[in-house]
């Protein structure tokens, strides 16, 4: 199972270093199969030893250049990061993120090796046209996309429950992985308003290979409550 905590805009370098190491001595006794990835913000990205992988939330796809505001390869390399969130809903919609700019992130990254963690959703009003047209969308989020790349992780999330504390239905949440694994073989994972209490429920779902996690993740406790669930 996969554990991914997507911090945001959320915690300092101070708190997600002392975060890490809490963090770090709870892993000890994880299950040796389960992997744990941490997103923090790139002001605290950094080197640090642990049971888990640090990935980035965004990049700009160059090594370096004139990118106001942007972090890029350079940046990364400094730190050993190797692993980055691409496609989040929040970065498509709020921060205006295409479907052209992602895939060439997507590309980019992808041939300097990196584990990428794709992300596809739907927004309320296209769940409600019905799981045809839900399946329409998020197979157009897909549009220059390698799901043959060895080191792709796909995150379904559903817009309308992220941060909102109502996550899918179990049987929307199996109906969309059943339907989404028939178009690749790599690991799912389902997000959206993940928490404690209804973690077992999630993880129990046939096709569902692990959780990225939001809000939940920000605290330790809260976090290594869903590992070990």
């Amino acid at each position: 199972m996969i554990f991914a905590a997507n911090f945001k805009m959320n915690h300092t370098r101070a708190s997600t270093k002392a975060y890490l190491d809490a963090l770090n001595q709870k892993l000890a006794s994880k299950r040796s199969e389960d992997r744990v990835f941490i997103f923090p913000p790139s002001t605290a990205l950094d080197h640090y030893d642990g049971d888990f992988t640090i990935g980035a939330q965004n990049a700009y796809p160059e090594k370096n250049g004139a990118f106001t505001g942007e972090i890029g390869l350079d940046q990364l390399d400094e730190f050993g990061i190797k692993t980055i969130l691409i496609g989040h809903s929040e970065r498509r919609d709020i921060l205006g993120e295409d479907q052209a700019l992602i895939a060439q992130k997507f590309s980019y990254f992808k041939s300097k090796g990196f584990e990428i963690i794709y992300c596809i959703g739907e927004a309320l009003e296209v769940r409600e046209e019905g799981e045809d047209t839900v399946m329409v969308h998020l197979l157009s989020q897909f549009k220059g996309i390698d799901l043959a790349y060895e080191k792709l992780i796909i995150a379904y999330e559903p817009i309308w429950a992220i941060g909102t504390g109502r996550s899918a239905k179990v049987e929307e949440i199996a109906s969309t992985h059943s339907t989404l694994k028939k178009h690749f073989d790599r690991p799912l994972l389902y997000g959206g308003s993940v928490k404690p209490a209804n973690i077992k429920e999630i993880t129990a779902i046939e096709g569902v290979d692990g959780v990225l996690v939001g809000s939940a993740s920000l605290e330790v406790e809260s976090f290594t409550e869903m590992i070990f669930c």
